[in-house]
């Protein structure tokens, strides 16, 4: 049985406040053994007081509960180091090479830096927590999600160390950090229709497509980049794949993937006006499609007939975002479309915001402008550009002047 005894006797007569006196050993202790019978471990554990959820009292129910239910955690076990059992943890896994590899970045270069020297025993909920929001905030490049699906890889850490005994529980289950709510476009952020045009006449020519097909259909960079001749359709484009971000690297073998928030298969149509279908005839007739197969997710092989492989300069077989946002800015400073600083005063997202607007601005629905953008809730649409629908505008001042005003 686990025993609880008074270390100072100057305390008897109020039992939930130690002794005051310099040096003294006050308080509570609870001695206990491990199991075992008489052949356990001897250990005891101080507290400041003897009752309350953190009182020797409580510890020593628990220890016999534990006893009971047969569970025991040594605290000697504990004290391994989380930068350490990270990567025994990581050692033991069977994942794939390209997985391995950020996890083992992520660990290296966020986990161990804040974390590392803790010990198991010594963590708790609020670390992980504030951890969280750190590595989001640190200005890593790192987004909700892949801090979130991060966050899952940590949890899975230390839910192994449960399973060990070497922690009662596991202090980063769960921990996640909310996505930031999209904050409405700024106006001065969309280019005009002339500033369109000059970006294309400033890119390198095999990137004129991608401006209008993103301008004109609202194609993220990573879907223009994936267009293929199965895209071309009479009067709309069917989009189905976009660029993996890996695309450029040597070892990737997936180099499309399916949409953003979508799965294999599922694809979304987008109306086409006859000017784009016009700048899709002028590329092919200065370029030929090039056909790059591919395993899809599921396992088949995919054959697409690309429009945007590299013609010249360039890195792996792929061109990525980061490819096409440097010929992007490059355009915008040659064109004189810059800020103060003398940088690109925009990006390629600006032309997804061109198409919104402007498809808005004439009166076409919010929600069918939302499903051609390819947002996976139409509250994202309306938090970005429902500012922008001038209807809703117009309507409300006739409403106020027929309220306050009936005569005039």
């Amino acid at each position: 049985m686990a025993s609880v005894f008074q270390k100072c006797k100057k305390d008897v007569r109020d039992r939930n406040f130690p002794c005051d006196r310099p040096r003294c050993r006050h308080g509570w202790t609870v001695r206990y053994r491990e199991p075992g019978g008489r052949r356990g471990r001897q250990r005891e554990r101080s507290f400041p007081r003897r009752v309350g959820a953190d009182g020797a009292d409580a510890f020593a129910d628990k220890v016999e509960n534990d006893k009971k239910a047969g569970v025991h955690f040594d605290p000697a076990r504990g004290l391994v180091p989380l930068r350490v059992w990270a990567q025994e943890w990581l050692e033991r896994r069977v994942i794939g090479e390209s997985t391995r590899r950020n996890y083992e970045g992520f660990i290296r270069n966020h986990l161990v830096p804040r974390l590392g020297r803790k010990t198991l025993a010594g963590l708790a909920r609020r670390d992980f927590e504030e951890f969280a929001k750190d590595v989001h905030a640190s200005g890593a490049g790192l987004s909700v999600s892949t801090v979130n699906d991060r966050m899952v890889m940590v949890a899975a850490i230390l839910e192994a160390a449960v399973a060990d005994k070497r922690i009662p529980d596991n202090p980063a289950r769960g921990v996640r950090i909310s996505r930031a709510v999209p904050c409405a476009v700024d106006e001065d952020e969309i280019p005009t229709l002339g500033e369109v045009d000059l970006i294309a006449a400033h890119i390198a020519p095999q990137y004129r497509l991608a401006v209008y097909l993103q301008s004109g259909t609202g194609q993220r960079t990573s879907e223009v980049l994936a267009f293929s001749a199965e895209c071309q359709r009479s009067g709309f484009v069917r989009i189905r794949w976009q660029v993996s971000a890996k695309a450029h690297r040597s070892d990737c073998r997936t180099v499309f993937v399916p949409l953003k928030h979508r799965t294999e298969g599922e694809y979304r149509d987008v109306p086409a006006a006859p000017f784009v279908e016009q700048e899709i005839d002028a590329h092919l007739s200065r370029w030929e499609p090039v056909a790059v197969t591919f395993p899809g997710q599921r396992g088949k092989r995919r054959r697409l007939e690309t429009f945007f492989i590299p013609r010249s300069r360039g890195k792996g077989e792929m061109p990525t975002a980061s490819t096409y946002g440097y010929h992007f800015k490059k355009a915008c400073v040659s064109a004189a479309l810059v800020d103060a600083d003398g940088k690109a005063k925009y990006t390629p997202g600006s032309l997804r915001h061109f198409f919104a607007s402007t498809a808005l601005g004439a009166g076409i629905p919010i929600h069918e402008v939302s499903r051609w953008l390819g947002h996976k809730s139409i509250k994202t649409t309306v938090d970005i550009y429902g500012h922008l629908v001038p209807e809703s505008w117009d309507h409300c001042r006739d409403i106020m002047q027929t309220a306050f005003a009936p005569a005039a």
